[in-house]
């Protein structure tokens, strides 16, 4: 083994306490030592981090300067790495000024490895002079999709780091982010102004995460049901409002979950303190818009529910990557209200110019193929990134489990009586009431109306309620159908006609009863969780090693993953070191934290 990689897998076991390298971390990690520019794109929970944190702790007395859009990311990250050494600094508006001045001192005598610092922070002149005065190393840009327009998360402030070009002409680029299509990519690449970088792209794919679409019917009774498959587990739960938000939270905590809200239209305070009290398992669950989660680094979120159906794929992807970022299996469930669908075209509606109408249906189309899809669920969500995904099955989603794959077939007939029903009703009436006429109901609105003497009136018998409801919802996601979001009427499109005219085909899924309830259950087995241990004494020596954890947490002030991770207290669980230098072995124990933590942690092993 050549020299340099010895001296790096000798530092990943000493310091971080890992004994093997992720895909792709050792070749961007020489490239960086290198001084070459280089862009990865590695998928959440891949060690991003590490990239760069490695390659500045060797460094010597050299400076790796590390842009991050977010102050908590920041703190998150020093927090982290203060538990392994004394390496890295933060300068940003949240610090107090003996702080602040305390970190700017570290920097200018060479003491520090890495300073954390929002772009805006960083152009600053005084800040620019002060790394002049020192050899910085290499420039990072975490989140490196802020500074492309085509991203889901643009930032103008990440456009002025182009003018560091200028200032530091010789500094290597290291650009960073989970989620970048190729239009992006390049967008970086030239925004940058990066000289032949390389470029790393990781494969998209979250091999642990469980991904599962339910349609939303009773979307309260679902989620609650969902929950308490999940006892005193971490999870998020993302909604489309802030009006929702606060309702679900309510009545989960009056049903007697331990949860907060997290909202743009709470005060600054209040969110910071919802979001600490998740981030330190004084809360298990945060029930949030998607204002929250990007400056989130919590290790073991069990699962992510999208309680509203999202705008984009790409929002989607980001947000369900804050589940199992400590690499063990976790559930993402999208609850697929056609109701939603209604919502985000008006929304659509109502922008500005053609090209935004354009890109946001364009965007709605992608994440309904996906909530729609009948194969394997990563095949839409990893070819919107341009991956091709290889298995037919996964294992790891509704559609893959066993038996509960359902094929589509020729509904045209089904969905020409469906539709000709709205049509000759006078496009005004929502679903359930065209699913009446179609079934033959005496209700007597219908019987006022007139509308038991239709042709359609009783010829949708052979079917349930439920069947003809999926195909509603099918047809609205396919964009054959509009439903008002205001008052829920039907109304057929130019798109229903050729469809009525036996002049195409439409293929869908049409099956009696609550058929999505029933595959979900089929999943049970795909979904074990790695932490559920066959041996009860160890599932309880888990929990005491977790409440251990957060005894020394709350003295040290910090979130329990930041002592140590669950990856870690599991194996400590299973393999039940009695000795330092057995501890040593267990992932994620480096010589920083064994020497803190080690004897603490073995005396808890030999009382149980």
């Amino acid at each position: 083994m050549p020299e340099h990689n010895t001296l790096l897998d000798n530092k990943l076991r000493e310091i971080f306490g890992y004994t093997s390298f992720n895909p792709h971390q050792r070749e961007i990690i020489d490239t960086v030592r290198s001084g070459r520019d280089c862009v990865a794109i590695l998928p959440t929970g891949s060690g991003k981090s590490l990239c760069y944190q490695l390659p500045a702790i060797l460094s010597g007395d050299k400076l790796a300067v590390v842009v991050s859009p977010l102050i908590s990311l920041m703190k998150d990250q020093v927090l982290q790495l203060d538990q392994l050494g004394d390496y890295a600094v933060l300068l940003n508006s949240s610090l107090t000024r003996k702080t602040y001045q305390a970190n700017v001192a570290r920097i200018a005598s060479g003491q520090a490895r890495i300073l954390y610092v929002a772009p805006e922070t960083l152009m600053k002149p005084y800040i620019l002079d002060l790394l002049n005065s020192v050899t910085v190393s290499f420039l990072t840009i975490d989140e490196a999709h802020c500074i492309s327009e085509w991203g889901h998360d643009f930032r103008p402030e990440y456009r002025q780091l182009a003018a560091l070009r200028g200032r530091f002409p010789n500094l290597p680029v290291l650009a960073l982010t989970a989620t970048a299509t190729s239009r992006v990519r390049e967008d970086i690449i030239t925004s940058l102004q990066m000289r032949n970088p390389a470029v790393f792209v990781a494969s998209f794919d979250r091999p642990n995460l469980f991904l599962e679409v339910k349609e939303k019917t009773k979307a309260f009774k679902q989620l609650t049901a969902f929950l308490n498959k999940f006892p005193d587990q971490s999870g998020i739960i993302y909604c489309a409002s802030r009006n929702e938000t606060d309702r679900v939270a309510t009545k989960l905590a009056e049903r007697g979950f331990a949860v907060r809200p997290y909202h743009a239209g709470m005060t600054a305070k209040a969110r910071t303190r919802n979001q600490e009290a998740f981030i330190r398992d004084d809360v298990r669950i945060i029930v949030a818009t998607i204002a929250f989660g990007m400056g989130i680094n919590k290790p073991d979120v069990r699962f992510v529910v999208h309680y509203d159906l999202p705008k984009n794929i790409e929002s989607y992807y980001q947000q369900i990557g804050r589940a199992g970022r400590d690499g063990l299996p976790a559930h993402c469930l999208l609850l697929l209200g056609y109701g939603d669908i209604s919502k985000i075209k008006y929304f659509i509606a109502q922008k500005e110019s053609e090209k935004e109408i354009r890109i946001a249906k364009n965007q709605l189309t992608v994440m309904l193929s996906y909530a729609e899809a009948t194969c394997c669920r990563r095949i839409p969500m990893l070819s919107y990134f341009g991956e091709t995904y290889q298995k037919e099955n996964c294992g790891a989603c509704d559609n893959c489990v066993a038996d509960a794959r359902v094929e589509t077939r020729d509904l045209s007939v089904e969905a020409q009586k469906f539709m000709s029903c709205i049509w000759r009703t006078g496009q005004m009436f929502g679903m359930g009431y065209i699913i009446n006429v179609l079934r033959g109901s005496t209700d007597k609105r219908i019987l006022q109306n007139g509308h038991d003497k239709l042709s359609t009136w009783g010829i949708g018998k052979d079917h349930t309620w439920q069947a003809w409801q999926q195909l509603g919802r099918q047809l609205i996601a396919h964009d054959f159908v509009n439903q008002d979001p205001a008052y829920g009427g039907l109304k057929l499109t130019e798109a229903a006609w050729p469809v009525l005219r036996a002049e195409k085909i439409f293929m869908g899924r049409m099956e009696e009863g609550e058929t999505m309830e029933k595959a979900s259950s089929r999943k049970a087995a795909a979904g074990k969780d790695k932490g559920d241990f066959s041996d009860p004494a160890k599932r309880d020596l888990f929990q005491v090693l977790r409440q251990k954890r957060k005894e020394l947490a709350q003295q040290k002030g910090v979130p329990p993953y930041v002592v140590f991770s669950d990856r870690t207290l599991m194996e400590m669980a299973e393999y039940c070191p009695s000795t330092l230098a057995e501890m040593a072995e267990i992932h994620g124990i480096g010589a920083v934290k064994l020497k803190r933590y080690g004897s603490i942690f073995l005396a808890v092993l030999n009382n149980f």
